[in-house]
């Protein structure tokens, strides 16, 4: 299992919007996300930043390909037409990246 966290920014005038848009995100999303082999998804909130951790439980190697196959599923780019809209990314992260990946240095189970 790979566990994966990343951080990005939300415009404070969005949170509302934002927050209803995830209380039952649409089941085309939620049907593409468990298809890639993501569980365990949550999201954060705190002061104009967003946390957002999940596992992908596929192969190790298939991961890159599932995450491609994930952003090219159905109404996935205009899920994120709307989010990006709402979002801010952090500076430093690396190029290619939306929401900026985080190194994990701890985890107990």
């Amino acid at each position: 299992m790979k566990r994966v966290g990343a951080i990005l920014g939300l415009k404070p005038e969005a949170y509302e919007e934002y927050t209803r848009y995830h209380r039952k995100i649409w089941p085309e999303i939620e049907q593409a996300i468990r298809e890639s082999g993501i569980t365990n998804y949550s999201i954060y909130h705190f002061r104009g930043t967003m946390f957002a951790y999940y596992e992908y439980t596929g192969p190790e190697e298939e991961y890159e390909e599932r995450m491609r196959r994930l952003d090219a599923a159905p109404r996935m780019q205009e899920w994120y037409g709307i989010m990006q809209k709402l979002q801010v990314p952090v500076a430093g992260r690396q190029p290619g990246e939306w929401w900026a990946g985080m190194e994990e240095v701890f985890h107990q189970d």
